[in-house]
């Protein structure tokens, strides 16, 4: 059977997101996920013992179901925290298992505050790493996660997935605030600026008290991929469950591509 795609899509990829503490407990939470219906698969290996981060465990995840996925990273990863450089090299692994995503902060190898560095050499580095997934035959997801600064307008969210963009990346990601109405407002025209004039697939998520609205009313408008779960835990609770994503998108017959 034909693996599906994150790209070239009619509809956002509702996607579960998850991370586990050995390989046997995510191929059961792969599983899980796609007998609920998720579209694609983000798996964060952060809890993973490094012996277990394989080539052939990752590719042995992949090839479970006929899904896409994702590979993620972060500095909280239980083994390597702050090494951005041990990070990588477990998620060039996933790129050549078949991962069709790997995530790439947009901050790596330089934390900065809003996650996006500029820095020439840091730049330059980031560019280095992204050309050998790429050649692996992955694509890249750059990702800035600025929920806990002031909210962002729609223009400076254009400008960072555009830097994004020219970095090198496949699908763009940006998570803002949305803790009061005026940035819920902010974050919907975001999302429609950015579906009618950016050029690449885009994630943008919100956190604060109205992510849960934004998210669920991101799959009409224009989002490549949204996140959610399969069933809750201690640590994903805020993230909307798969078959509530896909209750959503499927039962409002209106898509933004529709009207702009």
């Amino acid at each position: 059977m034909m693996k599906k795609s994150f790209f070239n899509r009619q509809e956002t990829a509702v996607t579960a997101l998850f991370t586990g503490n050995s390989i046997p407990e995510l191929l059961t939470k792969v599983r899980d996920a796609a007998a609920k219906g998720a579209d694609g698969i983000a798996v964060e290996i952060n809890n993973i013992p490094p012996e277990s981060r394989t080539v052939e465990n990752f590719r042995m995840l992949i090839n479970e179901v006929p899904l896409p996925f994702m590979f993620i990273c972060y500095r909280n990863c239980k083994y390597f925290g702050e090494d951005d450089d041990a990070r990588q090299e477990f998620l060039l692994r996933a790129a050549e298992a078949g991962a069709e995503v790997i995530d790439v902060i947009g901050d790596l190898y330089g934390r900065v505050e809003d996650e996006l560095s500029v820095d020439a050499a840091t730049v330059a580095k980031q560019k280095e790493l992204i050309a050998k997934i790429h050649e692996r035959g992955s694509k890249v997801l750059i990702s800035s996660h600025m929920h806990k600064l002031p909210p962002k307008s729609a223009e400076e969210v254009l400008q960072y997935v555009t830097t994004q963009s020219e970095r090198g990346a496949d699908i763009c990601k940006i998570v803002t605030n949305a803790d009061t109405e005026e940035a819920f407002l902010e974050a919907i025209r975001t999302d429609l600026l950015l579906a009618k004039t950016f050029d690449k697939p885009f994630i943008h998520l919100s956190d604060g008290k109205f992510n849960r609205l934004h998210r669920f009313m991101g799959t009409k408008l224009g989002l490549a991929v949204t996140f959610g779960v399969s069933s809750y835990d201690e640590t994903l609770y805020r993230q909307p469950l798969i078959s509530s994503f896909k209750t959503v998108r499927d039962l409002i017959p209106w898509d933004v591509s529709g009207v702009l």
